[in-house]
């Protein structure tokens, strides 16, 4: 199947309740996990850059071994630019091949902001290729954060409904709560439900994106420190508040990173620390594959997407 854009995905998710997983991807054993999750929960993906992970395996690389995924299932897959700084960046992935780019001006002013994603939207709808966009920053929340320091890097429902119709993007990601990394709560972990509930009134047919969406499983990292590593204190987004965001908003794409290289790192050095002879590449990364491979069955039902594709 070819590859698609997110589009009519979306359309289908916002009905039916449902979100669409975003994975990063780094190399060749992460995509295969991924894709072969998908492959058996029948499910959409997107399979997403970061602009590291194109440093670090280059852009056709891994344009590449995308388009095997693509050859191998018959499951819709979608290739997105994650986090996208300029329109240099947008327009390359734009011409090689992926079906949606995001823009991220969120560092910008609010009018920088508008202005960036306009001229990246303008070039890439005129190839068929859509746009996210992000308004607000991504921020940890501590338990006693204040109105005033929410306001100040969440995503405001007013300025969202502007910022869309000014920029025409295809959909927005907003800052509730969520953020990048294992370390995303120093309390109980909160999203403002009723930020989100405001955006979704003022942009009722924008589909929504949650970044820093991962929920950080405390299996996962017991299996990192089990065998040597030292990840403490950790906290992610419980996965009941991904399902509830999934299930009652538009929320239609869930970023997830962090939980695949938990994964990914455990696996791995559980094999070394039974084995420390092991120096067959494949005899690490191929049970980094599996667990990678679960982690995105895990995470296909937290979404509701099963039997999706």
């Amino acid at each position: 199947m070819p590859l698609v854009s997110t589009k009519d995905l979306f359309k289908k998710a916002m009905k039916e309740g449902y979100a669409i997983g975003a994975f990063n991807v780094n190399n060749m054993e992460i995509i295969q996990g991924i894709i072969d999750g998908g492959k058996e929960m029948n499910a959409p993906l997107i399979l997403q850059f970061s602009e590291g992970a194109r440093k670090y395996a280059r852009h056709e690389f891994l344009s590449h071994l995308v388009q095997a995924a693509t050859e191998l299932v018959n499951i819709p897959i979608v290739l997105h630019l994650d986090h996208g700084e300029d329109f240099e960046i947008c327009k390359k992935c734009i011409d090689g091949g992926f079906t949606s780019v995001m823009i991220d001006g969120s560092k910008h002013s609010f009018e920088d902001n508008i202005k960036l994603t306009r001229q990246v939207v303008d070039y890439a709808h005129s190839k068929g290729v859509v746009v996210e966009a992000e308004l607000g920053k991504l921020a940890g929340v501590e338990d006693n954060i204040s109105v005033s320091a929410k306001d100040a890097v969440f995503t405001n429902p007013d300025q969202a409904a502007e910022f869309v119709e000014r920029t025409g993007c295809d959909s927005l990601a907003v800052a509730i709560g969520t953020s990048h990394g294992a370390y995303k709560f120093k309390g109980e972990a909160q999203l403002d439900f009723e930020r989100l509930a405001e955006i979704q009134k003022k942009i009722p047919n924008t589909p929504l994106v949650l970044h820093g969406a991962s929920s950080v499983p405390q299996d996962l990292v017991d299996i990192c420190n089990k065998y040597g590593a030292q990840i403490k204190d950790s906290k992610g987004v419980p996965e009941a508040m991904i399902t509830r965001a999934a299930s009652q908003s538009n929320v239609c794409k869930v970023n997830i990173d962090t939980d695949i290289r938990l994964a990914c790192t455990g696996a791995i050095r559980k094999v070394f620390a039974e084995n420390p002879g092991e120096f067959d590449p494949r005899k690490y990364l191929g049970p980094a594959r599996e667990a990678i491979k679960q982690v995105i069955i895990r995470k296909i039902k937290v979404l509701g997407c099963e039997n999706k594709a």
